[in-house]
């Protein structure tokens, strides 16, 4: 048990760590708002501390805090659909070639439609509800997890798979240890893509539904012309998706994918 604590902690200092990084890109983007700033002026570009202002005016009341988590809700409801049902049916697919070639035609469908027809088309169907905000998150999110684990499994190493076999290992065991961890490489990656799309076709859905949630907060702010108000409403949305992202995704994936700690010393990979 206490080598197991250690190995926690010693992962989750290595973590934060290597958040370093991240701050140092953050302030790096704060430097070339800030120049946009100075050129373009208040109006068109608020700065950075103007921004951080407003955003916290609008923490301070209720109501934002309330928006804040209808809209979070529905989006994460969204995408963990999107996670599950691309995991699987990914999996399912990516065994069978003649599936994967059956596939590949609807994918390339489903992904030609903009988001916005997916939107008017949930709103004919389920009107200015949380069903619409499901939908379009889903179908503009789920193809791309989908495409990344079909061709990971399709991609997998056989004779890997065959040796394993020869020494007596289950499909179920070879699923688990061989499969899932190649598959981890592709999913993780197209999971934090999929996050972002789905809050952000929630927003979208949410403005052209009139559903209540952040999207309706920015057409509001868009028609009183308040350009830092609304920047403060996307940097809450951007803060929710960190918290998903580095609070739920990357430790789950940091989880599955420890045998790759050997070539990451403290965070970096060589």
């Amino acid at each position: 048990m206490t080598r197991f604590l250690l190995d926690r902690v010693g992962r989750l200092g290595r973590f934060l760590w290597s958040g370093w990084v991240g701050v140092a890109g953050l302030a790096l983007f704060a430097a070339i708002w800030q120049q946009g700033h100075e050129a373009y002026g208040d109006f068109i570009l608020p700065s950075p501390l103007t921004t951080l202002q407003a955003t916290a005016e609008l923490l301070r009341a209720d109501e934002t805090w309330r928006l804040a988590q209808a809209t979070s809700a529905r989006a994460i409801q969204g995408f963990l659909l999107t996670a599950v049902l691309g995991a699987v049916l990914g999996i399912a697919v990516g065994y069978s070639a003649a599936a994967m070639r059956l596939a590949r035609p609807l994918l390339t469908i489903v992904m030609g439609v903009p988001p916005i027809a997916w939107i008017v088309l949930a709103m004919i169907w389920f009107g200015s509800s949380a069903g619409t905000v499901l939908t379009t998150t889903v179908v503009a999110a789920f193809p791309l997890v989908f495409a990344n684990v079909a061709e990971a499994v399709a991609m997998r190493d056989r004779a890997l798979e065959d040796m394993a076999k020869a020494f007596g290992a289950g499909p179920f065991q070879r699923l688990r240890t061989i499969v899932i961890r190649h598959v981890t490489g592709q999913y993780f990656p197209a999971l934090a893509v999929a996050l972002g799309s789905t809050f952000k076709v929630a927003v979208m859905a949410e403005l052209l539904a009139n559903i209540d949630g952040i999207g309706v907060a920015l057409a509001m702010s868009r028609s009183n012309l308040d350009v830092a108000q609304s920047i403060a409403w996307v940097v809450i949305i951007v803060a929710v998706i960190f918290v998903v992202e580095y609070g739920v995704v990357q430790p789950v994936r940091a989880e599955l994918e420890r045998w790759r700690e050997a070539a990451r010393p403290w965070g970096v990979r060589r």
